[in-house]
């Protein structure tokens, strides 16, 4: 057994004293994140310290949580006492890789591609140790770096011959693309992709002494033709390990949802909706989630499944599992005002509260609301009577008379404070974010008017 000690030092918001003797693919099995390994994996894991690497595509200056699954199995290989690489792939990402697309992506430019790889950089900091003097301080490599100098021409011969076109038109990536999925079949372009990626196996082998190689179950091609590589040109020995690609237990592809990708970056997906996204999955997906997209150990999870049998309403995995991995993403504070922001539609929350909130959080909060907007210069000066508002320029009431009834039984709301009058003046100074206001009628009733 792997024996690699960093007693008390700080691993990505942990404490890494107990971690290292762990065994990875034992890590990973117990997880559900093991789809195929090569023979002989598990052998050199439990031998030595292993380094390996995992390609991210920096298509964006963001991660979305589709990528969190290989992140994480990184930062599992790390508390294991490995040695990670996250490669980010500014080369690769200029000509976009074929696996599970039906159709060619954009090309990115130089000055993008570095902009995005800075932003990918600082998020995986969240999930790994770059930064400590451990033998097994993770490390981040850009194939760029490798690639932009080599010629075509010293490609072709150093890398081309070494593959043979047969080998590589039996690829799946490639013949689903031939036989009709693409519309545009598959460029020349994309057909060198995996020989690039196989290069990149060699290039960490030889300069990094990598050997093994982790990626989605939709890599194993590319990751197969990079081990025959270095099998064939310098005749080394290397690895290969895989997990599943996450679904919905629905089917459905998991991370997206009516509004796009669910990003790490809080600009893209606020903190608040990030954390609704992993409160509100399924019961048999946050079973399986919580697993993959934490480091909870074994003993603490089977707890919280134990107790989420007993009373599902009380959603104690999907409470735990959206704690987690906000905390690890965005930071306690960031989460605590996620829950806080989670209250304003169900709890007694103030309107320093609502208050607090930025206006993209606003939005993520109210999403779901009617909506009206209203001129600004309705509420300058001395402003707008609220009846006359909320019955007259805007339809939250249908008519005056049920408006002044329910302000009477104390049923109306205006930015979560009770409306004593409801004649009371309404102006500018009442906006929240110089925009917004909210009112409410009833418990559940909530309108959003923006000011323009």
């Amino acid at each position: 057994m792997l024996h690699v000690h960093a007693k008390g030092r700080t691993f990505a918001g942990e404490t890494t004293a107990n971690f290292y003797t762990m065994n990875f693919v034992d890590e990973l099995r117990w997880r559900g994140m093991v789809h195929t390994m090569m023979p002989g994996t598990e052998e050199i894991l439990a031998k030595e310290q292993v380094t390996a690497y995992l390609g991210i595509d920096p298509t964006a200056d963001s991660l979305h949580i589709g990528h969190l699954c290989g992140v994480m199995m990184l930062r599992h290989f790390q508390r294991c006492g490995h040695k990670p690489l996250a490669l980010v792939g500014g080369a690769t990402g200029m000509i976009g890789d074929p696996s599970g697309k039906s159709q060619e992506r954009n090309l990115l430019s130089e000055e993008t591609l570095r902009h995005n790889v800075e932003c990918i950089k600082k998020q995986l900091a969240h999930f790994l140790d770059f930064e400590s003097d451990v033998p097994n301080r993770a490390e981040l490599v850009n194939n760029y770096d490798w690639m932009k100098d080599f010629s075509f021409l010293d490609f072709a011969r150093e890398v081309g011959k070494h593959i043979t076109v047969n080998y590589m038109m039996a690829k799946d990536s490639v013949q689903k693309r031939l036989n009709g999925e693409a519309r545009d079949g598959l460029s020349f372009t994309e057909f060198t992709y995996q020989l690039l990626q196989g290069y990149d196996f060699l290039y960490l082998n030889q300069h990094k002494n990598c050997k093994l190689q982790m990626g989605g179950s939709d890599q194993w091609g590319n990751i197969t033709t990079g081990a025959e590589l270095i099998r064939r040109t310098t005749g080394g020995e290397v690895y290969a390990l895989t997990c599943p690609l996450i679904t919905k237990s629905d089917g459905r592809k998991f991370g997206k949802t009516e509004q796009g990708n669910i990003w790490l970056d809080p600009n893209y997906t606020t903190p608040y909706a990030f954390y609704q996204f992993w409160l509100n999955v399924a019961d048999e997906d946050a079973e399986r989630y919580i697993k993959i997209f934490t480091s909870l150990e074994k003993a603490e999870i089977d707890e919280l499944v134990a107790l989420h049998a007993q009373d599902p309403g009380q959603r104690a995995l999907q409470k735990r599992l959206a704690r987690e991995i906000t905390v690890m993403v965005h930071g306690e504070e960031a989460y605590q005002a996620a829950v806080e922001a989670s209250q304003i539609l169900f709890g007694k929350v103030t309107k320093e509260s609502l208050e607090k909130l930025d206006e993209k959080t606003l939005l993520d909060v109210f999403s779901g609301v009617p909506r009206y907007e209203v001129a600004r210069a309705l509420l300058e000066g001395d402003g707008v009577k609220a009846v006359d508002l909320m019955a007259e320029h805007t339809q939250c009431f249908a008519s005056k008379g049920e408006m002044r009834k329910l302000v009477q039984g104390g049923g109306v709301s205006l930015n979560k404070e009770k409306l004593s009058a409801f004649d009371r003046a309404i102006t500018t100074a009442d906006l929240l974010n110089d925009k917004y206001l909210l009112v409410q009628r009833g418990k559940k009733n909530y309108f959003l008017l923006i000011v323009k």
